[in-house]
C-alpha cells in the first residue's frame, strides 16, 4: 500500500499520541508498505483554521491517515469527493478536554464537521469511540486499536517489585509533558503536606506550554518543594527506564486522557497508577486494584491515596503486583498493528476505494 500520514510538527515528538503514530509507521513500513509523512507546522488553533484556504490533499496515495489532532486544518481539503479513502486516527477529541462550555461548544462544532468528512476511524480506546459516536452518530467503518504498551519489553520481576517497596521514601513518578491538561499542579498541591515522606520525579517536556511550565517552577520555589520535587525535562530510552524502575507509583492526574499509554507502561514496572475519572483512564486503571481514580483537580483526595500507599507497604506491593499482571495480559503491539493494517487494506477493495 502507498499510504500517507498527516500530522502536525515532527513524528519524533515525545508524547503518547506521537509514539503511537511513530510505531504504526514503523510497523507498516516493515510490512513493505510505503508511508509518506505529511507535516503541517504547529501554530495556534486560529492559525490552523486558516490552513483550509491553502492546504490540498497530497496526490498519488492509496489511503491517507490523518491524526485527528490536525482536524482544524483539514475541513476544506476533505470535502467530497476524495481522491482516495481518508482514515482518521483519533487519540482524543479536543472538545472532550476540561475547559469552559462555550469553548468546547466551538471546538465540538469544528470537530463534528471534520469527523463527518472522513471515511473511517482508528480509535485508541472504547471511550474515544463512544465520544465520536455521540457527536456524529457514526456508522462508518472503524477499528479499536489500543496503543503500544510493550516498547520496554517484558515486565520487571515480582522480586524486583518486592525489593523496591522497602525503600523509605515513596517515590512518585509524573510522566507526561508539562502541560495544563496533565494535572501536575494537582500533584504538587497533594505532596505539599507529605514533603518528608516522598520524592517526586517529573519527566516530560518543559517547552510544550512554556508559560505553564514557568508557573510550575514558580510554585515549586514559592512552596519550598525543590528539595524533593525534581523536574527532569524529557527523557527517553535508558534514562527513562531508570526512572520507571526506581519509582513506586505513577501519578498523572490529567483532566482528560483518550487512553493513557503511560499508565500501562508504568504497570510493566510494577507501578500502581493514579489517574482521574474523566476520559479513558478507567479502561486501564482498576480502582483499588491496579491503582486509584480520583476526580480531576482533587488534590486532597490524591494526598490521601499517596499517604495510604506510603504507610501501607503491603498494599503498595499488592497493587504493584496486580499492575504487573494487568500489563502482562495486554496484547502485543504487532498484534494490534496488524489489525490496523488489515482494516486499511479493506478500503482498497471497498466500493469507491
Amino acid at each position: 500500500m502507498k499510504l500517507g500520514l498527516l500530522i502536525y510538527g515532527s513524528l519524533d515528538t515525545l508524547s503518547g499520541g506521537y509514539m503511537y503514530d511513530r510505531m504504526l509507521v514503523d510497523y507498516l513500513r516493515a510490512q513493505g508498505d510505503t508511508v509518506e509523512i505529511i507535516s503541517l507546522p504547529w501554530r495556534n488553533y486560529a492559525a490552523h483554521l486558516t490552513d483550509n484556504f491553502t492546504f490540498k490533499l497530497p496526490p498519488n496515495l492509496d489511503i491517507l491517515i490523518q491524526d485527528e489532532l490536525n482536524h482544524p486544518s483539514l475541513i476544506f481539503a476533505n470535502r467530497h469527493p476524495h481522491p482516495y479513502p481518508i482514515i482518521s486516527l483519533v487519540h482524543h477529541l479536543r472538545c472532550s478536554e476540561l475547559r469552559p462550555k462555550w469553548q468546547n461548544d466551538f471546538y465540538r462544532m469544528i470537530e463534528k464537521k471534520y469527523l463527518a468528512s472522513v471515511d473511517g476511524f482508528i480509535f485508541n480506546s472504547e471511550t474515544t469511540k463512544a465520544v465520536v459516536n455521540r457527536i456524529i452518530g457514526n456508522s462508518k467503518p472503524e477499528v479499536i486499536a489500543f496503543p503500544p504498551t510493550d516498547r520496554f519489553g517484558e515486565a520487571i520481576s515480582e522480586s524486583e517489585i518486592e525489593e523496591k517497596v522497602k525503600k523509605k521514601e515513596l517515590r512518585i513518578l509524573f510522566l507526561g509533558n508539562v502541560i495544563n491538561r496533565k494535572g501536575l499542579f494537582t500533584l504538587l498541591e497533594a505532596v505539599k503536606s507529605l514533603r518528608s515522606q516522598v520524592v517526586v520525579d517529573v519527566v516530560g517536556s518543559l517547552t510544550s506550554e512554556p508559560e505553564y511550565a514557568k508557573a510550575i517552577q514558580t510554585f515549586i520555589a514559592e512552596n519550598h518543594l525543590s528539595s524533593f520535587v525534581f523536574l527532569h525535562g524529557s527523557l527517553n530510552n535508558q534514562p527513562l527506564i531508570d526512572k520507571l524502575k526506581s519509582a513506586h507509583v505513577l501519578v498523572v492526574p490529567s483532566s482528560y486522557e483518550g487512553f493513557g499509554i503511560v499508565y500501562l507502561e508504568g504497570m510493566g514496572f510494577g507501578l500502581p497508577a493514579i489517574g482521574t475519572t474523566l476520559g479513558a483512564a478507567s479502561e486501564v486503571i482498576k480502582d483499588g486494584i491496579t491503582g486509584f481514580l480520583i476526580q480531576p483537580g482533587d488534590a486532597q483526595g490524591l494526598a490521601d491515596k499517596l499517604k495510604v500507599l506510603n504507610e501501607k507497604r503491603d498494599l503498595l506491593l499488592q497493587m504493584g503486583l496486580a499492575a504487573r499482571n494487568h500489563y502482562q495480559r495486554q496484547p502485543k503491539w504487532n498484534q494490534t498493528a496488524s489489525q490496523i493494517r488489515e482494516f486499511l487494506r479493506s478500503f482498497l477493495h471497498a466500493p469507491g476505494g
